[in-house]
């Protein structure tokens, strides 16, 4: 058997040890969406390419502060040219400036991106980071002041949500923010605008399955802007015709919950006493043929309401209500008018 020399073993180790490391660093591994990992070629050391390797790569280990550094750098030095890695370097800025707590300055990164770069493959991210920051802006997070987290953010919030639909429109992200903010909106109790933005909802998005829910809070939203007889009462009416459409809409939902026969008899009720109030208006002036004549309106309308109720109440003790004999239908009040014009005709 031949030995061979210590030298010779030695540098057969050295050659294969370099040999290796040098495969080692050609080539790195990517996971997909499949689940497999997939060996990728590693860029060239000191490339533009290895450096957004780096920036990521101190980001997943958490160290926001040092990928930051390194990517303001190469910013400084590229953002004039036209180089392909510009908007993944803005990315990667923004997304190290929110990670260390400075969502707001990464806005700036994310809107260069949109603003200036709409066909990279970072514009959705960046549309869907700005989505994030919004969200949680409206949910209570707030602004830094000098390190501290004192200043409101919601319009930022709000401006956020909006721009999220005009940029991606029809997409899922838009669905998702403009049902976000219109439950904003309801959450904070403007009403009005809740009502707008859950219409919106539905003309934008008519196949989405939150129909149901966005056309439910558009019939709470206008109910509830009604503030009494004395006030704006189109909300009802809009109400009224929506309610129309849910019950065409979603017949078997309609019948099983009765949510929509009791927002209808509310509807019915409050429209009646606003009537109610007009004709108190009248007789307070000293009109009493306009009071007969919206009294009698408000029982022929609405008849199965406590205002109608009322309304009687008031024409029998002015002596402007005749009840009709047994044998007439019943519940159908006539006023003396009423009955003089009946007994006209029967004499003719």
């Amino acid at each position: 058997m031949m030995i061979r020399p210590i030298s010779t073993i030695l540098a057969t180790s050295i050659t294969l040890f370099l040999s290796t490391h040098a495969i080692a660093q050609s080539s790195e591994f990517e996971l997909e969406d499949s689940g497999n990992w997939e060996q990728t070629q590693a860029p060239e050391p000191g490339s533009d390419a290895a450096i957004m390797a780096d920036a990521t790569r101190y980001l997943a280990e958490g160290r926001a502060e040092k990928a930051q550094s390194i990517i303001a750098k190469w910013l400084e030095e590229n953002k004039r040219t036209r180089n392909d890695y510009i908007p993944q370097a803005y990315y990667l800025h923004g997304l190290a400036r929110f990670d260390r707590g400075n969502e707001y300055k990464s806005l700036f990164d994310f809107e260069t991106i949109i603003r200036d770069y709409p066909s990279s493959p970072f514009f959705l991210k960046a549309v869907e980071k700005e989505y994030e920051i919004g969200y949680a802006y409206l949910h209570g997070l707030k602004r830094k002041f000098l390190w501290f987290r004192t200043e409101g953010a919601r319009s930022s919030g709000e401006e956020l949500l909006i721009r999220t639909q005009e940029r991606v429109p029809g997409s899922q992200l838009a669905e998702e923010a403009a049902m976000e903010l219109a439950a904003h909106y309801y959450r904070r109790r403007e009403l009005k605008l809740a009502a707008e933005m859950y219409s919106i909802f539905r003309q934008n998005f008519p196949k989405s399955p939150r129909v149901r829910e966005a056309m439910l809070r558009e019939i709470e939203s206008n109910i509830a802007r009604f503030k009494g007889p004395r006030y704006d009462g189109s909300g009802l009416v809009d109400a009224k015709l929506l309610i129309e459409q849910y019950q065409a809409k979603f017949p078997g939902e309609s019948i099983r919950s009765g949510i929509t026969d009791g927002l209808d008899a509310w509807i019915d009720e409050s429209a009646a006493q606003q009537v109610l109030d007009t004709a108190r208006w009248y007789l307070k002036v000293n009109d009493e043929t306009s009071a007969k004549f919206v009294l009698v309106r408000l029982i022929r309308r609405h008849p199965a309401t406590d205002a109608a109720d009322e309304a009687i109440g008031m024409m029998i003790e002015r002596d402007w209500l005749i009840l009709e004999d047994e044998e007439s239908e019943p519940d159908t009040p006539t006023t003396e008018s009423d009955q003089s014009d009946t007994q006209e005709d029967s004499e003719s």
